[in-house]
C-alpha cells in the first residue's frame, strides 16, 4: 500500500463518523437563503455544497487545507496533491513515494494516440485532451469494480483512477501539443524528472531551472479553487452520479473551455500584446492610462481585473508577479503586466462602478507562459486543465469515502417565483 492510501485509510473512517455526528446533531440548522437575484444569477453566494480541500476567502484570496496560497509558492505540485487529499503535506519519504507512483502510471495507451490522430488536424486542443481522457474510461478501476465492491470501498477505486489520471494527463497534454502544433513526435516521460519538471521535458520546452520553477508554480496555483467553481462543480456533479473519475473529470474539463472560465488568461495576454502592438513597445503611464479610460468609456472592461469573489488582489497573481520581477523583468510582456497593475486599478477606483478594482491570477500568468516559449495561445486552457485535475479527483476520492449523496437542487418556474413574491 503506498503512503497516501495508507494515509487516507487512517483518516477517512473518522471523518465519517465525524460527517455523521454533525447531520445528526445540527442536520436541520440553516446555513443559507437564496434571493431571486441569486437565482437568476447563477446560484452565486448560495451556501449549498461543501469542499474542504480549499477556500477562497474575499479578503485573503485561495486557502488550501487552511494554508494561504502564498505560503506554498515553492512546493511542488506533488505535495499539493498530497495536502488536497489528506490535509497535511508529505514527508520527504511519503513524496517520493508518491512521484514514484504517478510517474509508473505515465504510459498513455495507445489507442488514445489513434483517437486522436483521426481527429480534424485544426481541433481544438482542449476537445483533444477531454477526448484523450474520455476514452480511456475502459480502464476505470471503479467502473471495473464497481457490481462487487462495498460503499466504503468506493474511495479506493476512486483514488486507483485519480492516480492514473494523473499519472498520464501531463503525457497525454504535452501529446496534444506536440501533435496539434506539429512540433515533431512525442517525446517520453523521464522518470527522473519531478511531476512539473517533466511536463515541461515532454512539451518540449527549453529545460532550464527557470521553466521548470514557472511550471510548477503554475500547476501549483491553478490546483484548486473550492467546490462552486464551474469546473470543480460539474465534475462534482457528474460524480456524484458515480460517474467514474474518466466520465467526471472529462466533464468538468469541458467547463475549463468556456470564455466565462478557463479562456481568461489567454484574453488577458492578448490584451497586453495588443498594448504592445499599438505604442510599438511598453507603453509610457499617461498612455496606458488613457487607453484603460478608453476601454472604460466604451463600455469595454479591462481584461484580468476584477474577481467574482475576491476583494483583493489575487494572491495568485503577487505569486505570478513577483516570479516575473525574479525572472524576466525586462520582458516587454511582463514589464507591460507589471505597468497596468500600476494603473489599472487607480483608473478603476477613479471610475467607480468596479467592485473590485484589483488584478485576478489572469492577469499575469499568460505573460510568462508566453516568455517560456509558450505562445500557442488555445493551448493556455489545457496547462489550467493539467493543474485543475489536482483539485477535481481531490474532491471526488472525498466525497467517495464520505459517501455524498447524488446532487439534486430543486428548481422552480418564473411563475412559482412571481407567485411567491407577489409581482
Amino acid at each position: 500500500m503506498s503512503s497516501l492510501k495508507e494515509k487516507l485509510a487512517q483518516q477517512i473512517p473518522g471523518l465519517r463518523e465525524e460527517i455523521k455526528a454533525l447531520v445528526k446533531e445540527y442536520g436541520d440548522r440553516v446555513i443559507s437563503e437564496v434571493t431571486v437575484k441569486q437565482a437568476y444569477g447563477g446560484m452565486r453566494g448560495v451556501k449549498g455544497m461543501v469542499c474542504d480541500t480549499s477556500v477562497v476567502e474575499p479578503d485573503k484570496g485561495l486557502i488550501i487545507r487552511g494554508i494561504p496560497i502564498l505560503e506554498l509558492t515553492e512546493k511542488l505540485p506533488e505535495e499539493i496533491l498530497f495536502l488536497l487529499l489528506t490535509g497535511d503535506l508529505p514527508t520527504e519519504e511519503e513524496l517520493k513515494s508518491l512521484q514514484q507512483d504517478l510517474s509508473s502510471r505515465a504510459e498513455v495507451p495507445g489507442y488514445v494516440w489513434d483517437v486522436l490522430a483521426a481527429m480534424p488536424k485544426d481541433s481544438h486542443p482542449m476537445a483533444m485532451l477531454d477526448t484523450g481522457i474520455l476514452v480511456m474510461q475502459r480502464e476505470s478501476v471503479f467502473a471495473a469494480r464497481y457490481s462487487e465492491m462495498a460503499k466504503t470501498e468506493y474511495w479506493d477505486a476512486a483514488l486507483e483512477d485519480a492516480l492514473n489520471i494523473l499519472g498520464r494527463i501531463t503525457g497525454l497534454a504535452a501529446g496534444v501539443y506536440r501533435m496539434r502544433y506539429e512540433k515533431g513526435s512525442r517525446i517520453p516521460p523521464e522518470p527522473s524528472l519531478d511531476w512539473g519538471a517533466n511536463y515541461v521535458h515532454m512539451l518540449g520546452l527549453e529545460e532550464t531551472d527557470e521553466t521548470y520553477s514557472m511550471m510548477r508554480l503554475y500547476l501549483v496555483l491553478h490546483s484548486d479553487h473550492e467546490g462552486g467553481n464551474v469546473s470543480a462543480n460539474t465534475c462534482h456533479t457528474v460524480g456524484s452520479a458515480l460517474s467514474d473519475a474518466y466520465y467526471a473529470v472529462s466533464a468538468g474539463l469541458n467547463g475549463l473551455a468556456g470564455p466565462l472560465h478557463g479562456l481568461a488568461n489567454q484574453e488577458c495576454l492578448g490584451f497586453v500584446l495588443k498594448v504592445i502592438e499599438r505604442f510599438g513597445g511598453v507603453p509610457t503611464e499617461k498612455q496606458l492610462t488613457d487607453m484603460c479610460w478608453e476601454l472604460l468609456n466604451s463600455g469595454q472592461v479591462i481584461p484580468g481585473y476584477g474577481h467574482a469573489v475576491l476583494r483583493v488582489v489575487d494572491p495568485r497573481f503577487t505569486a505570478f508577479h513577483n516570479f516575473g520581477k525574479k525572472h524576466c523583468a525586462d520582458d516587454d510582456t511582463f514589464k507591460t503586466v507589471d505597468l497596468l497593475f500600476q494603473v489599472a486599478p487607480k483608473v478603476l477606483k477613479e471610475h467607480g462602478k468596479a467592485k473590485n478594482p484589483w488584478p485576478n491570477v489572469d492577469a499575469g500568468s499568460g505573460a510568462l507562459l508566453y516568455h517560456y516559449g509558450l505562445k500557442e495561445f488555445p493551448y493556455y486552457t489545457v496547462l489550467f486543465s493539467v493543474s485543475r485535475a489536482m483539485g477535481m479527483l481531490s474532491q471526488l476520492i472525498i466525497n467517495r469515502a464520505l459517501g455524498t449523496a447524488i446532487t439534486r437542487p430543486k428548481s422552480v418556474s418564473t411563475a412559482w417565483i412571481k407567485q411567491q413574491v407577489g409581482a
